[in-house]
């Protein structure tokens, strides 16, 4: 959200409003809504009052300790909600009966909170509305299918398969890079203590040559004298660095876009294609079986695109919806996205054209999951040139930096 001045005329004086918007065309609208009896002259982006920013600080950091719903947790109530519904019991029974029983405190609180909304005579799909962000958009689309069809045990078995196979694919990934990061991580709390314990004992030594040191010993005693005078600092700076990188990646907007952006880049090696592919899958996916349960391609794109975390693939897959709404087909707006293989490109156009469009796109996701199971399968022989690399560059720092003076004393003393 953003700031502007907008400035408003009434009665022959003019003034200024500040206004919160999206953009300057929302500003104008909201303040010709907010001061119907004014005439709005323009509105000009400013910067957030000192409390409303003090305020979004203090909002950003508690979303950031705010403990996340284990995706575990909401696939076993989800999947509970189903089979009671499906047994014949009532909603608004069902949903008490699963917050009695969930042990996720915040679980408890929203299918409480929900019951009583649906008592007070609200739908199914208004009441958990505001809670959007816990459960997903997905959850939201699959909510109301199953009010409109009068299905809901079986929109939520749905909802939970969707939600299992996205919760085993990153289960997989993150079982895949666990070893790599554990030996990385090894290595450099090895390479730290040896620094801080082996060179000292040949630091005085060095002092006593009179010849320049190599570039490996003064590597070596320059982090030796870093990590022993200034440890706690670096240790501070980098968990500080950390805590602002995830602060800023899940409150600032362009940070994030200019973040993903570099994660999709061709450099980075094997990341920017694990985000890719499994981006692609669970769009698909979601996609997929959203029209497959009969909902509106336009409908089933929109939920589909929130599933999407990448800012940069998700800016792209923006553009299907509405270029579908200018008269493209499919196929041509998913084509211009630059998303999509040409070979899959012609299976979704056959699938339109045939009207088997949610079978087509069932084979689209297989495709993509394929391509992700198989770079998950063979992460390890990826990673180990990476690793050996690695490893074998800090053996090599420390054997040179203590070795070579060691032969430079030598041959004085042969001398």
């Amino acid at each position: 959200m953003k700031y502007f001045n907008v400035t408003v005329m009434e009665k022959g004086k003019k003034r200024q409003e500040l206004v919160k918007a999206v953009n300057k065309m929302a500003a104008i609208n909201l303040a010709k809504q907010k001061f119907p009896m004014s005439m709005v002259m323009k509105a000009m982006e400013t910067s957030a009052p000192l409390e409303d920013s003090i305020s979004e600080l203090f909002s950003g950091l508690k979303k950031s300790f705010k403990s996340k719903i284990p995706l575990n947790d909401k696939i076993s109530t989800i999947r509970q909600i189903a089979v009671m519904t499906d047994a014949g019991i009532p909603i608004n029974d069902t949903l008490l009966e699963v917050a009695e029983n969930t042990e996720n405190q915040q679980l408890k609180e929203i299918y409480t909170t929900i019951n009583k909304d649906i008592n007070s005579g609200n739908s199914i799909s208004n009441a958990i509305e505001p809670y959007t962000e816990e459960f997903g958009h997905v959850a939201i689309a699959m909510t109301n299918l199953g009010e409109r069809t009068g299905n809901i045990s079986e929109s939520y078995h749905k909802l939970a398969d969707i939600l299992e196979t996205i919760r085993d694919n990153t289960a997989k990934f993150k079982k895949a890079i666990r070893t790599p990061l554990i030996t990385l991580a090894a290595m450099a709390i090895a390479f730290t203590i040896l620094i801080m314990v082996v060179v000292p004992k040949f630091k005085d030594i060095f002092a006593k040559f009179k010849a320049d040191l190599p570039i490996p010993t003064q590597i070596l005693l320059k982090l030796e004298w870093a990590f022993n005078n200034y440890g706690l600092l670096i240790i501070f700076i980098l968990f500080a660095a950390i805590f602002a990188v995830k602060f800023f990646y899940k409150n600032n907007a362009d940070f994030k876009y200019q973040m993903d952006k570099m994660m999709i880049h061709p450099k980075f090696y094997l990341i920017n294609k694990a985000i890719f592919l499994s981006t692609m899958h669970k769009y698909n996916l979601v996609f997929g079986q959203l029209v497959k349960s009969g909902i509106p391609v336009s409908e089933a794109l929109e939920t589909a695109v929130g599933m999407v975390d990448n800012a940069v693939i998700k800016e792209k897959l923006l553009t299907v919806n509405a270029n579908i709404g200018r008269g493209m087909s499919l196929a041509e707006a998913f084509q211009l996205t630059n998303l999509y293989e040409n070979m899959l490109l012609q299976m979704i156009k056959a699938g339109e054209a045939g009207g088997q469009l949610d079978a087509m796109m069932d084979k689209v996701t297989d495709y993509y999951d394929m391509r992700f199971q198989d770079l998950i399968d063979n992460l390890s022989a990826y990673i180990e040139p990476i690793m050996m690399f690695f490893i074998a560059g800090l053996v090599l720092l420390m054997a040179l930096g203590i070795f070579m003076p060691m032969w430079d004393l030598g041959r004085a003393v042969k001398n």
